[in-house]
């Protein structure tokens, strides 16, 4: 097992499929940057299912046992069914998951689980209509988004997440709401601190709610207990409600940094290679693919995690300030 420079080992990848969008999130890519003159990858710089899976074999062998298909929206990417049959085959990986904004899981969520798919995450940042509409950036429709919800409940996906940033002055006033929704329906939602990723969201420090502080507040309202890690290198901390119905979960990058135990690396759609969510340095593998001999895209790989040493959250933890790097854009590989 290849380990990095802090004797991390290499346990997920996550495998943005395009980087393409439906929704305007302003925390992610805002609409009076990404608008309708943005110019996105060409389908020829694009990796192709293939090349996919090849990568994906070799980091099985790496050690590798989760992948997490993300964009972008994934779900734009066509005949993403076909890709996981493929993945869902691979000896070694025991987990595939998708993350979605949920706008076009009526299309196409009875694809994937014929294919195989098991485990879905879908971002909602609120249930309240007007909220959703702005915070979607494109006037989306949240009835289409708790449709899809209620497809995947039928087709008996499981666990379900569904993930939401909260951003101060935004959704914060509006999570007991979501909380209780959610809650009603038994699965699990993860609460993530808004974070510095990529260079255009405007981030400010002032506008991060503390995962301590939603803690301290759906403990009053419902009564929660906090849950042991499932595993060493799990990013949430786990809580319960006290009457059993579900699981909350909370994502605190900003207020309580996991870079110690981090295990995640990140495919860009185009073929580069990112060692951290904040990394300013993508490194190609998609030329490497032009031999056919594994062993080459194996070395290539094993040498650039066995030089990892990110640790960026943290470094802003201990610092207390943003740190001054230019960064990949988070749609660019998927958070």
């Amino acid at each position: 097992m290849v380990k990095d420079l802090f004797n991390r080992p290499i346990k997920d990848l996550r495998i943005s499929v395009t980087d393409r969008c439906n929704f305007r999130c302003p925390y992610c890519m805002p609409a009076e940057i990404y608008g309708e003159r943005y110019k996105f990858l060409p389908k020829d710089q694009v990796l192709s299912f293939e090349q996919i899976e090849r990568i994906a074999n070799v980091f099985a062998e790496l050690g590798v046992s989760k992948i997490r298909l993300t964009g972008g929206e994934p779900l734009l990417r066509q005949d993403l069914d076909l890709l996981v049959k493929k993945l869902i085959q691979i000896p070694g990986i025991e987990d595939l998951a998708l993350t979605t904004n949920g706008y076009l899981l009526y299309r196409y969520a009875e694809k994937l689980h014929e294919a195989g798919l098991k485990r879905i995450t879908i971002s909602i940042d609120t249930i309240d209509e007007d909220l959703f509409k702005e915070m979607s950036g494109v006037n989306a429709e949240l009835s289409t988004v708790l449709e899809g919800l209620d497809l995947v409940e039928r087709l008996g996906f499981n666990p379900i997440k569904i993930n939401t940033v909260v951003q101060k002055g935004k959704n914060d006033k509006k999570l007991l709401d979501l909380a209780e929704y959610i809650k009603s329906k038994g699965h699990i939602l993860r609460f993530i601190e808004y974070m510095d990723v990529g260079n255009l969201n405007g981030w400010d420090k002032s506008q991060v709610v503390p995962s301590a502080a939603i803690v301290k507040m759906l403990d009053k309202k419902f009564g929660i207990t906090p849950l042991e890690k499932q595993y060493i290198n799990e990013v949430a901390n786990r809580w319960k409600y006290n009457d059993g119905s579900a699981e909350i979960g909370f994502i605190s990058s900003v207020s309580d940094p996991f870079c110690g135990n981090c295990s995640r690396i990140r495919l860009s759609t185009d073929g580069k290679l990112y060692t951290c969510l904040f990394s300013d340095l993508g490194f190609d593998i998609k030329s490497t693919l032009d031999s056919d001999d594994d062993k080459l895209l194996k070395d290539k790989i094993m040498q650039i995690w066995g030089n990892r040493s990110d640790q960026y959250s943290q470094i802003r933890f201990d610092t207390k300030k943003k740190k001054p790097t230019k960064k990949i854009e988070m749609y660019a590989i998927g958070g």
